[in-house]
């Protein structure tokens, strides 16, 4: 590469060079002019050479423009006008590109271990009862109590989120998956490898929220810390699925938010098991309304559900309706201290709360004809959360639900009330990282009055990023 910085150093290098030489010096005259005469017939192949160099780079790069010394002639004294001269080409600096989203990624690893006893049966291998406290798979009934050792990552999850502006406004998007929920997915014998499942993934305009997420009609940060993250089960709504939310701000304390949900009637008979029918026709409805008091929060919700079933004769269909209210309240020094609480009453609603641990609906059949008669459930749940210090924590958690089956449509196997209270204790001796031990005693009973207990004391580490 031509440098026009070397030519004029290199010029002046040569002439200086040419009176400096300390053999010129003892020569006689005649002969130091033929010397400098050498020298100079020298220069001059070195500047034709620089020349040709230069032509070679203009036609590289039009832009670079030599010093005037070298711009002309040795021998002529013609200088290019200042005006003329054009300067050297400095690039313009140009605008960040628009490189597409804004990406985040996060989530965290988490480690299980778990042992459980249960009085009425033990509970099915490798099914999600063995991994968190699910009411509804707490056996009554079966061979004497036992004890079961389980450990596992499967809760491991990854999120990613993506945000782009448009127009002064944010499109954003999220899609969050772990290994855990996909029910039967992988088992214990020889490599433990479990399929990644969707938990969830929307994308979201304004206020507007298109995708699988939790359900409206659930307030998810009243959802205490627990180890095995359900914590207190029977007395929490608890969904998610695909929906169309719009959320709107009223006052700067106030909020609320309307949506359409996926429906899914689950309905049962006297003697027979859990139905998911697919045969809705409407979406299931919700609104919430948020409020804020300081660093505090409640929440009030409501549900609208049209039921259905399809028959052979005829379709049955039935109203499902709730509301639920729920709070997270701060308190103590920096609000390291909080109280925690939801309650819930509906019909028609045994989807929602309690991981379904009651039909929506009971079925009856006459003259080939079916109908639905909606269960009623009231269902609640309290924990109070006290920060000891900066990094050490504990929770203490109390759950509960009840069912009132229609006339006449009551299953003796049916579950009548469950209900659990546990304590845990958290250490997180850096910022990201979560070491937790827990206790829980949870009971289930049947409308026949047959029971069973399961106790498990569970533990937990776990990174965030």
């Amino acid at each position: 590469m031509f440098s026009r910085k070397f030519a004029p150093a290199l010029l002046a290098g040569t002439i200086a060079g040419a009176w400096a030489t300390p053999a010129l010096a003892q020569q006689t005259d005649s002969d130091r002019f033929k010397a400098l005469e050498a020298r100079l017939g020298a220069l001059d192949a070195e500047v034709a050479e620089l020349r040709s160099a230069l032509a070679a780079e203009r036609s590289r790069n039009p832009g670079v423009v030599a010093p005037a010394s070298l711009d002309r002639p040795v021998t002529v004294a013609a200088a290019t006008p200042a005006a003329a001269v054009t300067p050297p080409l400095v690039p313009t600096p140009k605008a960040p590109a628009n490189a597409g989203p804004s990406v985040k990624i996060s989530g965290f690893f988490k480690t299980v271990a778990s042992f459980s006893h249960t009085s009425g049966g033990t509970i099915a291998t490798n099914t999600i009862g063995r991994d968190f406290y699910v009411p509804g798979a707490i056996p009554i009934g079966g061979r004497s109590g036992g004890t079961d050792f389980e450990t596992h990552a499967k809760q491991s999850r990854i999120v990613v989120a993506a945000s782009t502006p448009v127009g002064g406004h944010t499109l954003s998007g999220l899609v969050e998956t772990d290994f855990q929920t996909g029910f039967g997915a992988g088992n214990q014998r020889i490599v433990n490898a479990y399929n990644p499942a969707l938990r969830r993934a929307f994308i979201q305009f304004d206020g507007f929220l298109a995708g699988q997420e939790w359900t409206n009609f659930q307030y998810i940060a009243a959802l205490p810390e627990t180890t095995d993250y359900l914590g207190p089960s029977e007395g929490t709504v608890f969904v998610r699925q695909s929906q169309l939310r719009y959320t709107r701000k009223l006052t700067p304390t106030l909020s609320l938010s309307v949506s359409a949900e996926n429906p899914a009637t689950m309905s049962a008979s006297v003697g027979g098991a859990l139905v998911e029918n697919d045969t809705d026709r409407l979406p299931d409805g919700t609104a919430r309304l948020n409020w804020k008091l300081g660093k505090s929060e409640l929440s009030l919700a409501g549900l609208a559900r049209k039921l259905t079933v399809a028959g052979a004769n005829n379709d049955a269909d039935a109203t499902g309706w709730g509301v639920s209210l729920a709070g997270k309240l701060p308190f103590g020094p920096n609000g390291r201290h909080d109280l925690r609480f939801m309650a819930t009453h509906g019909s028609g609603i045994g989807r929602y709360v309690g991981l379904n641990l009651v039909p929506d609906a009971m079925m009856a059949a006459s003259a080939g004809r079916i109908r639905l008669e909606t269960v009623d459930v009231t269902a609640g749940f309290a924990a109070l959360r006290l920060g000891w210090t900066g990094t050490l924590r504990s929770t203490l958690m109390a759950s509960y639900q009840s069912a009132d089956y229609p006339a006449g449509l009551i299953d003796p196997a049916a579950t009548a009330e469950s209900w659990s209270g546990s304590a845990n204790l958290f250490y997180s001796p850096i910022k990201p990282v979560d070491l937790g031990v827990e206790f829980r005693h949870g009971r289930r009973e049947l409308v026949s009055g047959a029971h069973g207990v399961l106790d498990r004391f569970e533990m937990i580490a776990k990174y965030s990023f």
